[in-house]
């Protein structure tokens, strides 16, 4: 059967949401590993599975991927940490691919950051890299490429990734560079998104929604699942749930 189902989850490193207080709320992974089992994906996109360290220490192990891994057997997987740097900030890191079929040709780019200063806690910081993955698959033989990504929030620094392009350009030359069908996830950060929406179908990629919110802390659309002209979206939902405070994307593509 050529259909399969993408599952796009920003998982915020298991933290569940407490409209009371939702940087306090407790980690959760039994949570995550649940709703993730809910929407049966073939394919599952992840980003900030793991909780950053101080002093940006990247553990050998990353302990919530390992235990997705574990709990969700029925999948293959790929897993990456930005470049280390010691000014990560105790937030969430880290991408992974969870797919039903074999995954194979890893790849990773560095999503350079400019170095915009901003406050933390009264301490002036600029904000590390980030970071695009990809993979290849097969499902109903045929090739599917795969990336996730999680570029830099620039609205937090009362900035705009249009006026600070090169992550998103970055990420278009590598969509243009495909000519396998071709699926990318991530969180976006894009507080504007019609723009990411409009530079990405100058490419020959659509998105399969842009109008339903998808983060709880503030009314916008970041999360996106992307595709070109070699697929079809044939349905989508967006998810709320209690276990992240982003919502879950889910969307059924087939091969045209």
């Amino acid at each position: 059967m050529s259909r399969f189902r993408v599952v796009q989850f920003n998982m915020q490193f298991g933290q569940r949401w407490d409209d009371a207080d939702p940087d306090g709320a407790p980690v959760d992974l039994d949570g995550t590993i649940a709703e993730i089992r809910r929407h049966e994906g073939d394919i599952v996109l992840l980003q900030e599975v793991e909780q950053a360290q101080p002093g940006g220490v990247q553990p050998e192990t990353p302990p919530n991927y390992a235990r997705l891994r574990r709990e969700l057997p029925a999948y293959d997987g790929f897993f990456a940490f930005p470049k280390p740097d010691p000014r990560e900030l105790p937030f969430g890191i880290g991408l992974a691919v969870l797919s039903r079929t074999p995954l194979t040709a890893p790849t990773r780019r560095d999503l350079p950051s400019p170095p915009i200063p901003f406050d933390f806690f009264g301490v002036e910081k600029t904000p590390t890299d980030r970071l695009l993955i990809g993979v290849q698959t097969q499902v109903a033989g045929r090739a599917l490429q795969l990336f996730n990504t999680h570029p830099l929030a620039f609205f937090m620094l009362k900035s705009s990734s249009q006026d600070h392009g090169v992550q998103r350009a970055i990420i278009a030359e590598m969509l243009r560079q495909s000519k396998l069908p071709t699926v990318i996830g991530g969180d976006f950060n894009v507080s504007r998104h019609e723009s990411l929406v409009a530079q990405f179908s100058q490419i020959g990629y659509a998105t399969v929604q842009q109008s339903a919110v998808t983060w709880r802390r503030r009314p916008y659309v970041l999360d996106h699942l992307f595709y070109n002209e070699h697929l079809r979206c044939v349905a989508y939902q967006v998810h709320p749930t209690p276990a992240s405070d982003h919502h879950v994307l889910v969307a059924d593509f087939e091969f045209r």
